[in-house]
């Protein structure tokens, strides 16, 4: 009988399209991986980290991103022991741990041990996607932003971010700054979205990623002030309309907080429909 001969390593640019294939078998789940992967080619001076990979008898049948967010690709609870190693060498630069919620779940009783508490677990997070027009009439003063919005904008996403998170973006030495190149960085893309008002932001989100199968939506806010109106479902069914009829992506995804009940209402109304659950881990 013969034995299934297993390889894991460190990938690099030669095994950049055996990556890419290996997203695209769950393309909308695997949409940050993916993407990843085409900005970077696989390089770590641009990614920042590395990507490992799980063959078996020379094919990819794993993979898992460790940068800032540990992000398993196609992988099973029974692979997750594979890249536990490479993960421990790579703890102190790992911010977050996101994925499918039973991978994700393995992966952590394989590291738990070797591994700091995580300052927050969020086990249960609804994967949502619509790849149709939404069923709510686009809010009409949402709009691309311009880096002239940057100062009145930016201060919504550290407000968005703290409420989000728990802690604020620009708490650690440089954050701030870094924080706000993002904020940039994604105006520059045509990635991000937002209504104003005389006091401000009324609503924002952002494109955080996209690839030609995809695009997932970050960021989701609304003022305080301004809740309860039902800005949040008119503000994202005016995202999804300009993802799809822009042509960026065909299908828009996220995922969202269980216990936020409010904001899966919205997103219900939009359109969006359940396809995975994930789970987050926050260090």
């Amino acid at each position: 009988m013969l034995r299934t001969r297993e390889q894991v390593r460190v990938l690099g640019p030669g095994d950049r399209d055996r990556f890419v294939a290996l997203a695209e078998q769950d393309p909308v789940v695997n949409v940050f991986a993916d993407y990843r992967a085409r900005l970077t080619n696989l390089d770590e001076r641009w990614l920042g980290g590395q990507v490992w990979g799980r063959f078996e008898d020379g094919e990819l049948v794993a993979g898992c991103h460790l940068g800032a967010n540990l992000v398993p690709v196609q992988c099973t609870p029974a692979d997750v022991g594979a890249f536990a190693d490479a993960a421990l060498r790579r703890r102190s630069s790992v911010g977050t741990i996101v994925g499918p919620s039973e991978v994700v779940a393995a992966l952590w009783d394989e590291i738990q041990p070797r591994w700091s508490r995580p300052r927050e677990v969020r086990p249960e997070q609804p994967h949502l996607q619509i790849s149709r027009a939404p069923a709510v009439a686009p809010a009409p003063d949402v709009r691309l932003t311009t880096q002239r919005d940057l100062d009145v904008l930016y201060p919504a996403c550290v407000a968005m971010y703290t409420e989000e998170v728990g802690v604020s973006p620009e708490n650690d030495a440089g954050g701030g700054d870094l924080y706000r190149a993002r904020v940039q960085q994604l105006i520059g893309r045509g990635w991000s979205l937002a209504s104003f008002d005389d006091h401000g932001v009324v609503f924002k989100a952002e494109i955080a990623c996209a690839t030609p199968y995809a695009a997932q939506v970050q960021g989701v806010w609304v003022r305080p002030d301004r809740r309860g109106e039902g800005l949040a479902a008119r503000g994202m069914s005016a995202v999804v309309s300009h993802v799809l009829e822009s042509g960026l992506a065909p299908v828009v995804s996220l995922y969202v907080n269980e216990w936020n009940a409010p904001a899966r209402a919205a997103y219900a109304r939009v359109g969006f429909e359940q396809t995975a659950t994930f789970a987050t881990l926050m260090f």
